[in-house]
């Protein structure tokens, strides 16, 4: 069982930054593709980037690209979203997702990710 707890979301105005982290309870977290979606008021849940454990490779949604940078810390079983640029349109529950153990693919869709945290709220103001 993988447990995710995220944090770092607050109010922030536009064209500011803020930086989410995501700690995972699991000891052997350098084996899951970590993933972060979104999801504001009446919308579905949306991808917004992952970081896979095989190739440490990253990809984002066109929608943050060039804005927003994930990363990880594979020695402190934590998943850090850089979020610049914030436009209000980013505002959104955010939250963090580990894949199934050792899982390959493109891993953009929820339905691909076993485990989620509880989310935090990201709010940007015009």
């Amino acid at each position: 069982q993988v447990q995710l707890v995220e944090s770092g979301g607050g109010l922030v105005q536009a064209g500011g930054s803020l930086r989410l982290s995501c700690a995972a309870s699991v000891r052997t977290f350098s084996s899951y593709t970590m993933g972060w979606f979104r999801q504001a008021p009446g919308k579905e849940r949306e991808f917004v980037g992952n970081a896979k454990w095989n190739d440490f490779s990253t990809y984002y949604a066109d929608s943050v690209k060039g804005r927003f940078t994930i990363s990880r810390d594979n020695a402190k079983n934590t998943m850090y979203l850089q979020m610049n640029n914030l436009k209000p349109e980013d505002s959104a529950v955010y939250y963090c997702a580990a894949s199934g153990r050792y899982r390959i693919g493109v891993l953009r869709s929820s339905y691909e990710y076993d485990y989620w945290g509880q989310g935090t709220q990201v709010t940007v103001s015009s």
